[in-house]
């Protein structure tokens, strides 16, 4: 056994899965300092520390610190201080009014203030809720409310007069303003749209959804810390923010300073900053073992959720947009950067050819990329993208990243392999909104996030959260990967199921990868960073349908224990 110099605790009798495909079981784990110095049977642990804090974990499991390669932090941690309106707990749009006005009538808000909320599902409603639904709940506000999704938000009337957003504004590139048969804006903007009515603190043009709120600095800090609480109480302690900007930047820098980054954070630059990192030098990985940037962010595509994913022709065929986009939304297709998605429908963000010499501009300043691709289509430019770029400058290891990764077809699949690309995919998805992907999507919707079959073909499969999308908690995700099961209860793609051993290394060492540091976190091996967690049972031989209530005992992260349970 492997050994290194100075730690203060040890954990014994464990189940430990060290996420070390050379050692991957053990029964122990010595730290020193902020390393780890020994992985191994009782004796050895101790002996590696003798003079340590030994916590007996009683047979229950021992992960490595879980990573969440695809996640929002900042916009977690705001999300857990905004009114929640997320399904189940609102079902309906008589729901959703109920909640907002409930918010609304809470000590402290005053008339006249903005009501923000986030969370709707209106796949879930009976049809797609609009503006004037939103004006009953709050008179004399303005409202937005924030979809599950993160690519569209809900405005009130009040809010969109304040924006001086009328029935002649027109769509934005790479978004779309939702109209009635009238042609009136019925509230919900899409994607790049947001902006129209958000107060936003960055311009990221047609990059992405800007969610990117003005909000006074010490309120973000403060969401950092609170989502960093609930990320420890999860058994988090490496998170990569997928969509990162200035504002988000500058937060977590503040909170590094103020002693209130509680999780190892690194982040992926949107796209819109391109030319300034190139003006500059800079690329990632650049930082610290606790705040560095990582790959640089593009978006290709719209949500998979709210229907504006890029299918082709194809795979369209088979889908009704409509039942996940909303009545309002129609079926053709979105325009992004001035162009269409294609006769699949859809919204691309870009013009495909300009899209391609980004990516080529990006990996040639000698970053990592990763590209969101939802449908067919989409994952098809992303793909023709990587390609050109290996052919302008080769690279043994490029790590290109396909975030979500929707719907690959098989070519796509064995494109993916050969170029070594990575599959970054939130498997709670399915578990959230498989039913109605399996109502909208009935021809494709098993074959969404084919998790085995991308196994089997050997591609780098790596679980992650979409957080504030989905939930934060890893045990929630490796569930819905190993279960395959819709809120329902139906089947959803059964045959892509992983089994835990593999869900538990997609979110610990391949994650790690995922981001650049799996020299340094993602398992349990001497000299490694000494981040672990104990699980509140036996997550190898625990009943697929009781994961996710198993729990999170004790989280430690740089050797010291920074969650216990009760």
């Amino acid at each position: 056994m492997r050994r290194t110099a100075a730690a203060g605790l040890v954990i014994v009798n464990g189940q430990v899965f060290t996420a070390d495909r050379s050692h991957p079981r053990a029964e122990a784990v010595a730290m020193r300092g902020a390393k780890i110095a020994a992985v191994g049977s009782n004796d050895e642990a101790r002996k590696a520390a003798p003079d340590a804090t030994v916590i007996d974990a009683a047979g229950r499991t021992v992960l490595p610190g879980l990573v969440d390669a695809h996640n929002h932090f900042l916009a977690t941690g705001e999300s857990l201080g905004m009114a929640d309106v997320r399904y189940p707990k609102v079902a309906s749009i008589a729901g959703l009014v109920e909640a907002l006005a409930a918010a609304a009538a809470q000590s402290g808000f005053r008339s006249g203030d903005f009501l923000r909320a986030y969370g709707f599902d209106h796949a879930k409603y009976e049809r797609a809720p609009t503006r004037w639904d939103l004006d009953r709940a709050a008179p004399g506000s303005p409202v937005l409310v924030g979809h599950i999704s993160g690519h569209y938000v809900l405005a009130n009337s009040l809010a969109m007069e304040r924006a001086g957003v009328t029935e002649n504004t027109p769509d934005p590139p790479g978004g779309r303003i939702d109209r009635d048969e009238r042609g009136l804006p019925t509230g919900l903007f899409r994607d790049a749209a947001m902006v129209l009515v958000q107060p936003a603190a960055v311009d990221v043009g047609h990059h992405g959804p800007n969610f990117h709120v003005a909000a006074d600095p010490a309120d973000l800090t403060a969401a950092v810390e609170r989502a960093g609480t609930a990320y420890l109480a999860a058994g988090l302690t490496t998170v990569c923010d997928a969509q990162v900007t200035s504002r988000e930047l500058t937060a977590y820098r503040q909170a590094r300073a103020q002693g209130r980054l509680l999780v190892r954070t690194v982040c992926m630059p949107l796209s819109h900053q391109l030319g300034s990192y190139q003006a500059t030098g800079l690329a990632g990985p650049f930082g610290n073992e606790w705040l560095s940037l990582g790959p640089m962010k593009f978006y290709c595509d719209g949500s998979l959720i709210g229907g504006t994913a890029a299918f082709s022709a194809q795979a369209a065929d088979s889908r009704d947009p409509g039942h996940l986009a909303g009545s309002q939304a129609g079926t053709g297709a979105g325009t992004g950067a001035g162009t269409a998605a294609g006769a699949g429908a859809g919204l691309l963000f870009w013009d495909p050819a300009e899209f391609a010499e980004a990516i080529e501009q990006a990996h040639l300043a000698g970053w990592q990329v990763g590209v969101h691709a939802q449908g067919d289509a989409a994952i098809g430019l992303a793909l023709d993208a990587f390609t050109r770029a290996q052919h302008a400058r080769p690279s043994a290891d490029p790590r290109f990243r396909i975030e979500h990764c929707g719907y690959p077809t098989d070519a796509q699949l064995a494109r993916m392999r050969d170029l070594g690309v990575i599959a970054v995919c939130q498997p709670s998805y399915l578990h959230d909104s498989g039913d109605d992907f399996l109502d909208a999507m009935p021809g494709i919707a098993h074959r969404l996030q084919p998790l085995r079959a991308e196994l089997d073909l050997g591609i780098r499969v790596v679980l992650s959260s979409d957080s504030d999308v989905a939930s934060y908690r890893p045990l929630d995700t490796i569930a819905a990967a190993v279960r395959r099961q819709t809120r329902n209860g139906r089947a959803i793609g059964p045959d892509q199921a992983l089994t835990v051993a593999e869900a538990v290394l997609a979110h610990t060492i391949d994650a790690a990868l995922a981001i650049g540091a799996e020299h340094r976190l993602g398992s349990l091996e001497p000299g490694k960073l000494a981040d672990l967690v104990i699980l509140g049972g036996r997550l190898l031989e625990c009943p697929a349908e009781e994961i996710s209530s198993l729990g999170v005992d004790i989280t430690v992260i740089a050797g010291r224990v920074a969650h216990q349970a009760g």
